[in-house]
């Protein structure tokens, strides 16, 4: 099996499935796919990964910065997780951390200068592709596929998050 095969959570589906086992299973495999394109594209192009770019986006919407605890619970990783990346963005220069007054065992975090210009670099070449992964679809269809997503979504009940570290893997 392929890598591409393996991303297409659609094949478990059988004609006797119902419908709505066999959508889910497309919207899956779509978001996969999309995902997997990405995380490809930011390797390649700019040698980092989603997760790297997912902590300098959850920076960059928030010029003051955050903890590295508000990171993890807004990125739904554990706290080591964060870390790592941390590490590795702060030895790039991309990301400064520094102590909270008061609190000893907790850091903020912000994008340093060349962090923001290169997060904006690869948010502008991040954009480009979702166009292009999107563009089978006309502007009406993408437009019918948000309303219908959007009524899916509001039809489910919001599930509380679990701590990160309560996630088995």
């Amino acid at each position: 099996m392929n890598a591409r095969q393996s991303t297409d959570m659609e094949q478990r589906a059988h004609a006797d499935h119902h419908a709505s086992l066999r959508l889910w299973l497309r919207l899956l495999s779509c978001t996969t796919r999309i995902e997997d394109t990405i995380r490809q594209r930011l390797r390649e192009q700019f040698g980092i990964t989603l997760p790297r770019f997912d902590l300098m986006a959850q920076l960059e919407r928030e010029p003051d910065g955050l903890t590295m605890g508000e990171v993890s619970r807004r990125m739904m990783v554990t706290g080591g997780n964060v870390t790592t990346i941390v590490d590795q963005l702060e030895r790039e220069h991309l990301v400064q951390r520094s102590a909270v007054p008061g609190d000893r065992r907790a850091y903020h975090l912000t994008l340093t200068e060349a962090g923001r210009q290169a997060f904006a670099t690869m948010a502008q070449a991040h954009e480009a592709w979702v166009l292009e992964l999107m563009s089978p679809l006309s502007a009406k269809e993408q437009t019918q596929l948000g309303t219908l997503l959007g009524t899916l979504k509001t039809a489910q009940a919001p599930v509380a998050p679990q701590r990160p570290s309560q996630e088995k893997p």
